[in-house]
């Protein structure tokens, strides 16, 4: 009997999140009606009103102690217990002096990472979709690079007028210098707190605009690759499967979250693709199968289970496997409502986190060594560095309790970059980080940002191995490819919010690096200021069950010099279902 709507088949209410079946303004709509005011309004309160008025008052209490204290230094001090008491009364100061400051820096960089850094790349690239829709037709692939770097010049003058007139505006209202009577309203020292933060966030970005934009407008555009190395006699290669954005599902009938029905069902594809990747194995050994994010659709435990499960009907590849975070495995709230917020106090998002790690520890947690950021050294391996808290791990995956993840808080920083270090001196190594910002909303699961400490990280485990090339993996893309998109939505809101300084960065390896990632699903190789990147398409998200996908295995060469060349890819096709049965 056949039903008349048949539930393996899916229905509207599977799109309810899809951005390939429903316009980002339905989406809009639909987070307006089902957002949760009073948990956004606690959750801006937390992300945005508290750094914000921490920032503000840092210089405010900042000069209330000084003068206190220099009070205190030009009083005649007679006695033991009043030096005494100065002596603790400075102690005390600058410990809170230390405190106050180690605050609002981290408020600073919330600050800059969730609002500041994004309104530029938001203006580069409104402006840059502008001007390509209009011009692009009509100039060759040198003047759009020109074009680019001109777009990335105006943005940073716009946002440099509009933030100097935010400055000039809020000035007259803020105040720096102030003693401890002064701080005894309340209400004037909240106002004077936001006044005198807007006037530094404003006083930054009118900066750093005009710094971005002439470093983006200086720096060599990304171009296509051009001509594939031949294969050197002299050199030693490596065969590496990239994969990504495999976003597995913990349902049978499951659709994606982003594809919704224009997309695949269950886990099928991935079946045949690790089949079709292990008989290319037999075939031609693979030296890596490198997946750069997006594993799960939602980080769910069930989804976990599926991949970890299908994975091991496959134990020659499970072997060479390595994995990072992408967007859907740590950020995405629920998968059903994108209007859904997770409070920064929430234990799901650590959950999510906790929930990678220990696949990554199944996986590879063996192979994988951290960093050592005080030694400036490579650590122990993943695992060692888990022990200590593994039965803690466990029990707050039971319980979820705020008060047991004390000690977890700096465990997620701590375990990136992975990397995986070269078998030789000229051998050839990877590195693997989190480009995933914060975010605990679901309609901006998608912001990412690379950290100083990571791209220290890289520098570090660089320098201990200065005769090897690197495979630099992460899942956000660092520059928007110089191809038009259809819509400006592709363009904003993905790519990494500090990826021009990334690169900019990454360029001090020169051709001893590759950079290989996911996120956008397209297939795309090029090259930006020297270095080479990979972007790999999604052999999962792009169609339905009834059409062909694809992915790349790359085969890279390294000589004697140091130089990592890349060889032309090999495009393996995951055949449709009906191929595949019939």
């Amino acid at each position: 009997m056949t039903p008349v709507i048949d539930p393996r088949r899916g229905d509207i209410e599977d799109d309810a999140s899809s951005t390939k079946r429903r316009s980002l303004l339905s989406l809009a709509g639909s987070l307006l009606v089902e957002i949760s005011l009073p948990k956004l309004i606690l959750s801006w309160t937390m992300l945005f009103a508290v750094p914000g008025l921490l920032l503000g008052l840092t210089p405010v209490v900042a000069s209330a102690w000084i003068r206190l204290v220099s009070h205190k230094i030009t009083s005649p001090l007679l006695g033991v217990w009043p030096a005494l008491l100065f002596a603790i009364l400075l102690a005390v100061g600058l410990f809170g002096v230390r405190s106050l400051f180690r605050m609002a820096e981290s408020s600073f960089w919330s600050l800059n990472s969730l609002a500041v850094e994004p309104v530029y790349v938001a203006c580069r690239e409104g402006l840059r979709h502008l001007v390509e829709r209009l011009l692009q037709s009509r100039l060759d692939k040198s003047q759009l690079a020109r074009l680019r770097a001109g777009t990335a010049g105006a943005a940073g003058i716009i946002i440099f007028a509009v933030a100097v007139a935010v400055l000039l505006a809020c000035w007259p209202s803020s105040r720096w210098l102030a003693s401890f009577i002064d701080l005894a309203s309340p209400r004037d020292l909240v106002a004077i707190a936001v006044a005198n933060s807007v006037v530094l966030v404003a006083a930054y970005l009118a900066v750093a605009a005009l710094v971005w934009a002439f470093a983006d407008a200086t720096m060599h555009q990304p171009q296509d690759f051009g001509d594939f190395s031949a294969s050197p006699d002299d050199a030693r290669m490596w065969r590496v499967a990239h994969l990504s954005d495999i976003h597995v599902v913990g349902e049978r009938y499951g659709f994606r979250i982003e594809s919704g029905r224009a997309g695949p069902q269950g886990n099928d594809r991935l079946s045949r693709l690790l089949k079709l990747l292990d008989v290319t194995h037999a075939d031609n050994p693979l030296d890596i199968i490198l997946i750069t994010g997006d594993l799960t659709d939602a980080g769910r435990s069930a989804e976990w289970s599926e991949l970890l499960e299908a994975l091991a009907a496959y134990p020659r590849l499970a072997e060479r496997i390595l994995i990072l975070p992408g967007n859907h495995d740590l950020n995405i709230v629920d998968r059903a409502n994108p209007a859904r917020l997770d409070l920064p106090t929430s234990p799901n998002r650590k959950l999510r986190r906790l929930r990678f790690l220990s696949a990554v520890d199944a996986l590879h947690g063996e192979r994988v060594r951290l960093i050592d950021q005080t030694r400036r050294c490579l650590a122990g391996s993943l695992s060692e560095s888990l022990k200590p808290y593994r039965a803690e791990i466990a029990k707050f995956a039971e319980i979820g309790r705020p008060r047991l993840s004390r000690k977890l808080n700096e465990l997620w920083a701590a375990v990136f970059p992975m990397v995986l270090p070269p078998d030789s001196d000229e051998g050839l190594g990877i590195i693997l980080l989190d480009s995933n910002a914060d975010t605990h909303f679901s309609f901006t699961n998608a912001l990412g940002m690379i950290s100083a400490e990571q791209m220290n990280g890289i520098e570090i485990a660089a320098a201990q191995y200065p005769r090897a090339c690197w495979i630099i993996a992460l899942h956000h893309h660092v520059v928007e490819y110089p191809k038009a998109a259809k819509v400006l939505s592709e363009r904003i809101g993905t790519a990494l919010v500090n990826g021009n300084w990334f690169v900019r960065r990454l360029q001090a390896l020169g051709s001893r690096a590759i950079l290989m990632h996911g996120h956008r699903h397209i297939d795309w190789i090029g090259k930006c200021a020297g270095l080479s990147i990979i972007s790999a398409p999604s052999p999962v998200m792009e169609a339905t069950d009834d059409a062909d996908t694809h992915f790349y295995i790359h085969t890279l060469a390294a000589r004697n010099c140091g130089e990592l060349s890349l060889l032309a890819p090999e495009r393996v096709v995951v055949p449709a279902r009906s191929k595949a049965t019939g």
